[in-house]
């Protein structure tokens, strides 16, 4: 370290971080000291093993599927040939030059800002100690950022650890192919990550406590996706809990408990996607005032602002509905901003879509139908099947959108949809919502046909007519 003390200490390196030492940066013109210590790997988890490995191995799993499968008369699909080895070497590969070229090399460009591999623990609200490989060092700051991320939440399931098993962080270390997977947790990633190695010839059995997967979204959008899922081969057991682990010759044992009774499944990996918890054990935040919640996140107002006046907190290890890495990116944001000029920013998370990346992908933003009903007492809602989507049916895709308005304006308030590439339209339906925009703004905005985003002018127009009175392109 070149100091001793700091404007700003940003203890993490993952996309929040990056993004407010970038924004503190610019907004004093790097005239800002800004010290960055992490602990881990730069990029945080999105980079090194969440959206990058994730979404690598989905287009990967995609293409194979697909060149087994005939979907149009006259062209006969020839099948591609795996190498699953070389496949999640080329995977790291990428991984690797994705961190390099956006995390660090980055730092580069920002001379005022200082990086140090190392672990942070706050001694005072206005002093930290670094731990790197010279020895510990006390460093004093004016203002303070914590974006330390958040790891796997595994739950203790007696065998478990000594039967072994993979989390949606260490996955990506795996060499071969295994013949079956026993997926534990019926969320987002796990379910991305699902699909992926069924399509690749591993038979996944998925076993969620909840009545359905994804149960944070609209239950269409659960009971579409867990249709085409089983369809597909995963094998889907709900309402289960797992209370014992074991081996025998070679493969894990799971006893699974439902309504039915108890049963066992084999297998031969376990990918444990049981969901997340903070990093914030071990970083002092009982030194420095910053209270957190039950469950270890830390507590924020909307100008990232912590229960200490001079801290600041961004990214997955706040206390919020959703961990994204562009949540976390515009979090940073907002607390840079804040640090810099109190008051100028402030978060908004009505509008923040998020996506699912399976095929066809999960798509939401804004309230759903439930959300509504309990805000307004009452809702107005349509569902358009992708059968009436002229691209959905060249296609042979299977899907749905919703859309979700104010039962007294009109305002569209949530829109929720399962669809190829929902990904790229879901934010159509975010700036409508962010911005106060009706149904009708919808309905009087010319899109491209054919494309699935049409599903989303359709839904609008379903509030007007029935499908079957609209010819192509009506209004």
């Amino acid at each position: 370290m070149r100091n001793t003390k700091y404007d700003l200490i940003i203890i993490g390196g993952g996309a929040a971080a990056f993004s407010a030492a970038i924004k503190a940066s610019e907004l004093t013109g790097g005239r800002m000291s800004i010290l960055m210590v992490s602990a881990g790997r730069l990029g945080g988890t999105c980079v090194n093993v969440g959206c990058v490995p994730s979404k690598y191995l989905i287009e990967a799993a995609k293409h194979y599927h697909s060149s087994h499968m005939a979907l149009f008369d006259g062209v006969t699909p020839k099948g591609a040939d795996l190498d699953f080895g070389r496949l999640m070497g080329s995977l790291r590969s990428f991984v690797d030059s994705m961190r390099s070229e956006k995390y660090v090399d980055v730092l580069k460009h920002y001379p005022n800002v200082e990086h140090v591999e190392g672990r942070a623990s706050f001694t005072s609200t206005h002093t930290i100690a670094v731990e790197t490989s010279e020895g510990v060092r006390e460093v004093r700051f004016q203002k303070a950022l914590i974006a330390t991320g958040s790891r796997p939440s595994v739950p203790s399931i007696p065998g478990l650890e000594e039967v072994g098993y993979y989390t949606t962080d260490t996955i990506w270390g795996i060499e071969s192919l295994p013949e079956s997977m026993l997926l534990v947790g019926g969320g987002a990633v796990g379910l991305e990550i699902g699909q992926a190695m069924q399509r690749l010839g591993c038979q996944v059995t998925l076993v969620e406590v909840l009545d359905r997967i994804l149960p944070n979204m609209e239950p269409e959008i659960s009971s579409t996706l867990a249709n085409i899922l089983a369809d597909e081969g995963m094998r889907i057991i709900m309402k289960a809990r797992i209370v014992e682990f074991s081996k025998h010759g070679g493969h894990s044992h799971a006893v699974v408990v439902t309504n039915e009774g108890r049963q066992t499944i084999e297998s031969d990996a376990i990918l444990v996607a049981t969901g997340r918890k903070p990093n914030t054990d071990g970083i002092g935040l009982e030194k420095c005032g910053v209270a957190v919640d039950g469950r270890g996140f830390i507590k924020v107002d909307e100008m990232m602002r912590t229960s200490a006046p001079n801290i600041y907190s961004a990214g997955d290890c706040v206390a919020k509905p959703l961990m994204l890495e562009t949540l976390s990116a515009r979090e940073g944001v907002v607390a840079a901003s804040n640090i810099v000029e109190e008051g100028s920013a402030s978060m908004d998370y009505d509008a923040v879509p998020f996506v699912v990346f399976t095929e066809p992908q999960a798509a939401s933003v804004g309230l759903t139908e439930r959300e509504v009903v309990k805000r307004f007492g009452a809702c107005s809602c349509r569902i358009v099947s992708l059968e009436n989507v002229a691209k959905a049916r060249m296609m042979g895709a299977l899907g749905l959108a919703k859309l979700v308005i104010a039962p007294d304006d009109g305002r569209v308030l949530g829109a929720h949809i399962v669809s190829h590439n929902a990904a790229e339209y879901i934010t159509e339906a975010a700036l409508y919502i962010k911005y106060g925009k009706t149904f009708m703004d919808i309905v009087n905005t010319i899109h491209v046909f054919p494309t699935y985003a049409e599903a989303l002018k359709l839904s609008a127009q379903a509030f007007l007519r029935p499908l079957q009175k609209m010819s192509c392109c009506v209004e």
